[in-house]
């Protein structure tokens, strides 16, 4: 049976395991993945319009060392995955970065691996930064202003200290060489994308579950589109990558119903300590994914949020199982022509990780 029957096959079945934590665990998890449909919506309707290109032709442009085009390309990374969520980041962002390193004759290899790292590492900002965020937010009354303050220091730390990590692994690819493109810039066009992608935003921080609304911007977007003949209704399902979310949805809820009607995790938990949970988290992600980990942790344990969420966040980075950013991005690079390493990700993912989750806890928590 392959993974997509198998997730499909996951929610019926915790139904007639316990119907009310199944309920339960329904409740919790479908605002999440409904307001990343409605984001990676708006990111393809964006990247339609040209706004992912016009960032690339105006980044190859950029004077001195390739290290300057990193730092742009990542910081670019970082502003989508704090506005539209990283899924969107990693989906749409990635060919955008490869083209941009072969355009100034580069090595792609830095740009290919810390659009994900940056996309995993930015995304503690807003609660749609990161799925992760609404499922363990789902029992807490957090505006998305509150949330930005609280996580703030955190969600600074992160992302700096895994772009310095890039740049010491990869300094001999980005000192010398690939000097900037001559040709001229192609031409923003603010379009719907554009305008769809701020508006998601403000709902994300004005509403407590802004899930519905930013869906329903996300189709009106797609529909204006497919009624122009733009974009067809079969690319957008599998740009949106629906049979992999709704896998995920379905380990979710099962997981979530397991947590609920049974002691599971909680007796295996007794007050851990930031950095436990971190931990604890981290290695829950690249096990089962980090979606399934959070309505698994959340769901009947009290662990400090910030540092759960740091461990849910960040800790994809170790391994390509840790998250569906990760999942997207690969097949994003594979379209793109890259060709990316689960062996490779790891091997900087061991270095990465562990920086950016002590750090931001150093910084953050402690």
């Amino acid at each position: 049976m392959n993974g997509r029957l198998a997730g499909a096959m996951l929610i019926p079945l915790a139904l007639l395991l316990d119907a009310a934590h199944a309920r339960s665990a329904l409740a919790q998890a479908w605002p999440p993945f409904v307001l990343v449909a409605g984001l990676l919506a708006i990111g393809l309707v964006a990247g339609r319009d040209g706004l992912f290109d016009a960032a690339a032709s105006r980044l190859v442009r950029l004077p001195g060392p390739p290290v300057v085009l990193a730092l742009a390309c990542f910081a670019l990374v970082a502003v989508v995955t704090a506005l539209l969520n990283l899924d969107t980041s990693a989906v749409f962002l990635t060919p955008v970065l490869i083209k941009a390193a072969r355009r100034r004759g580069i090595d792609s290899m830095p740009f290919l691996y810390g659009s994900v790292f940056m996309a995993n590492a930015s995304s503690l900002f807003l609660p749609g930064s990161n799925l992760t965020n609404l499922l363990v937010l789902s029992g807490e009354h957090l505006s998305g202003a509150t949330f930005f303050a609280r996580m703030l220091p955190m969600a600074l730390a992160a992302p700096l200290i895994t772009a310095g990590g890039l740049l010491v692994i990869h300094r001999r690819r980005l000192l010398v060489g690939g000097a900037p493109a001559r040709e001229p810039a192609t031409r923003l066009r603010l379009g719907l994308g554009f305008w769809g992608a701020l508006l998601a935003a403000v709902l994300i921080v004005a509403l407590r579950n802004a899930a519905l609304p930013v869906l329903a911007l996300g189709l009106i977007l797609l529909v204006r589109r497919a009624a122009m003949g733009e974009l067809g209704w079969g690319e957008s399902f599998s740009s949106l990558g629906v049979p992999m979310l709704l896998s995920l949805f379905g380990l979710s809820v099962a997981l979530g119903t397991l947590a609920r009607a049974s002691a599971f995790p909680a007796h295996l938990l007794h007050s851990p300590g930031n950095l436990a949970t971190a931990i604890l988290a981290t290695l829950a992600s690249v096990t089962v994914n980090n979606l399934p980990a959070a309505v698994l942790l959340s769901s009947t344990v009290h662990l400090p949020m910030r540092a759960l969420l740091l461990g849910l966040n960040i800790g994809p980075n170790l391994a390509v199982t840790g998250s569906l950013a990760v999942l997207l991005w690969w097949r994003a690079a594979r379209a793109a022509g890259a060709s990316p390493s689960a062996i490779t990700y790891s091997a900087q993912g061991l270095v990465l990780a562990p920086l950016a989750i002590v750090g931001a806890l150093a910084l953050g928590v402690l």
